[in-house]
């Protein structure tokens, strides 16, 4: 598998979860049961990869901003030996909730291969559409986000999950198993921010282990900005993981910078797509009618 196929699977599936957790979020709201559960819920992976800044499947409309974004993960074996991957990037919000992502990731694995690698990622959701830009192979890779019917979101799939997801939390919380605490409000890197602190404890026994686990996360949430400025994960097993965003711009970022450079081959379909694999269409091509009934 290449390094191409290998992101487009792995960021194809970030794209899945972080649609239907989005709509949990929407469901239950900011605060306590909202962000900070949904974001300790997935875990690590998404800060990494520049999703925990904003999540795919949510749809943000008038409160555009760019920012700079960094998130690393660092994890010490039992030998002593440390592994520290990063990620550094950009984001970027327009007013009718189109997104950017820049990512340069280092040290994870086939993303990495060959030493840093940068890849950027548009989530179009008035053309229906989310692009993956590889910027050594100057392609795009062209995925759908509407379901079967034809609309926008998996709402069946996304409501089932925060049936389950209210089951299981309050099912942890009546145990004791998890325990969630505000933070109170702060400025967080220029911009007004609430803190939620979520302790997930695995008793002993119930992994094998002969001592209770604490795996504690902490979300900073910008109910301006309706996303997430600043986290972190400590996890006994898998090392701690931070991300922020800094040089916070609450201004209307470039248009063009939410559309596929005009010397790109955009490749139609992919995983998560319904297009044909493989095939090519020019960059500035008219996108797909969207149906909103």
């Amino acid at each position: 598998m290449t390094r191409r196929d290998w992101l487009n699977l792995f960021v194809g599936g970030v794209f899945a979860v972080s649609a239907l957790s989005s709509n949990v979020v929407r469901a239950q709201g900011p605060g306590p049961g909202g962000p900070g559960g949904e974001a300790h819920a997935f875990g690590g992976p998404m800060e990494l990869m520049g999703f925990e800044g904003m999540h795919g499947g949510k749809l943000v409309k008038g409160a555009p901003f760019s920012a700079n974004s960094t998130a690393e993960t660092t994890q010490t074996l039992q030998d002593g030996t440390a592994i520290h991957r990063t990620s550094q990037g950009a984001l970027y919000r327009d007013s009718e909730g189109r997104s950017r992502r820049e990512m340069t990731f280092t040290g994870m694995g086939p993303m990495a291969a060959g030493g840093p690698h940068k890849m950027i990622v548009i989530f179009d959701p008035v053309a229906g559409v989310h692009y993956m830009l590889h910027v050594d192979e100057k392609i795009a890779d062209k995925m759908s986000m509407h379901d079967h019917g034809g609309k926008p979101g998996a709402s069946g799939d996304a409501e089932n999950l925060h049936q389950k997801m209210q089951a299981h939390e309050q099912q942890a919380e009546a145990s004791g198993a998890v325990k969630k605490e505000s933070l109170g409000t702060q400025m967080v890197n220029g911009v007004n921010a609430e803190g939620t602190r979520v302790t997930h404890t695995i008793a002993a026994g119930e992994i094998g282990n002969d001592k209770p686990i604490s795996v504690v996360s902490e979300h900073w949430y910008s109910p301006e900005l309706q996303t997430v400025v600043k986290s972190s994960r400590s996890d006994p097993r898998f090392g701690t993981t931070t991300f922020s965003l800094t040089n916070i711009q609450k201004s209307e970022p470039a248009a063009a910078l939410f559309s596929v450079p005009a010397d790109y081959t955009v490749k139609e379909g992919g995983h998560g797509g319904h297009g044909h694999h493989g095939g090519s269409i020019p960059a500035d091509a008219p996108p797909a009618p969207v149906n909103n009934n």
